[in-house]
């Protein structure tokens, strides 16, 4: 880490709990590759506290911080400004802090549209796409593919009225839209057409061996996105590719919501190879104690 001086700038996490976060690394290893006096601190947040922490940030200055659940949607009162893509997504992942006023915005859709490009070499616009879910994240998933042009963006949930609720939401931004149940016909008949899916629950998560869905629907035209980033490799992924589909790892959506939040608080270019580095040097030390 860079020596920090009395002028040091800090940016941070809140949220509960905190321990966990792989973001202080990434951030902190960017700030040492460019030199820069900058700090990165996770702050864990209790659920009565939120009001009191925005109002810390404001008074000592801080530049801002990631939000990470539960107070995605917690901080919002306490805002002075949304950007658009955080008011369509009804939450907040980062707050900049501009002289004195915080600013929502939510980089989890972006980073997550950022790493299919950037990483699976896959450009929505145009695209059919299934996402399985109908939670916060699969919410900023769906979205930001319609703003970034999707054609379609059909949403599975197991209980179905929610994957409506969200399919109506994904409508009014431009693509298609289909709430569907998880049974094997609904899902069958929208992937026939669909050319990516996109797994935002946590089937599959640290030891879980369960499938989102029936492997045999995939086809090796289909991309494969699990958020999910422990393990590296999810079931879901280990299934798409013995199908011959490609594959998009969890990883890629962290740390593309970490470089457009790095972005945000500097106005620097982010070095996303380097906070790459750090970020899968940490999770590959994850599954080697595991």
């Amino acid at each position: 880490m860079t020596e920090l001086t009395g002028a040091a700038a800090v940016v941070g996490l809140i949220g509960r709990p905190v321990a966990h976060s792989l973001s202080p690394r990434m951030h902190n290893r960017a700030f040492a590759h460019l030199g820069m006096d900058w700090v990165y601190v996770p702050f864990e947040v209790a659920d009565d506290a939120v009001s009191a922490a925005l109002a810390g940030v404001k008074a000592m200055s801080i530049r801002g911080v990631n939000v990470t659940v539960p107070h995605k949607t917690a901080v919002i009162p306490f805002l002075d400004e949304l950007t658009p893509e955080a008011a369509a997504m009804g939450a907040v992942n980062t707050i900049v802090n501009d002289s004195g006023r915080l600013v929502g915005h939510n980089t989890d859709g972006s980073g997550f549209v950022r790493s299919l490009r950037e990483v699976a070499g896959f450009d929505p616009h145009g695209a059919r796409v299934l996402v399985l879910g109908a939670g916060g994240a699969a919410r900023a998933v769906a979205i930001a593919l319609a703003r970034a042009g999707a054609e379609r963006v059909a949403v599975a949930n197991r209980t179905e009225s929610k994957a409506r609720r969200l399919a109506e939401d994904v409508a009014r931004h431009g693509a298609s839209s289909a709430g569907l149940s998880l049974a094997r016909e609904p899902l069958a008949a929208e992937l026939r057409a669909a050319d990516a899916v996109v797994q935002t629950t946590s089937v599959g998560m640290a030891g879980d061996p369960s499938l989102p869905l029936d492997p045999d629907l995939l086809a090796p035209r289909h991309l494969v996105a699990d958020i999910v980033y422990t393990p590296l490799k999810t079931p879901l992924l280990r299934a798409a590719e013995a199908r011959g589909c490609r594959t998009l790892p969890g990883w890629g959506m962290l740390l593309y919501q970490g470089v457009e939040a790095f972005e945000c608080w500097t106005g620097t270019p982010a070095p996303a190879n380097v906070m790459r580095e750090a970020l899968l040097e940490a999770l590959r030390g994850k599954e080697a104690e595991a």
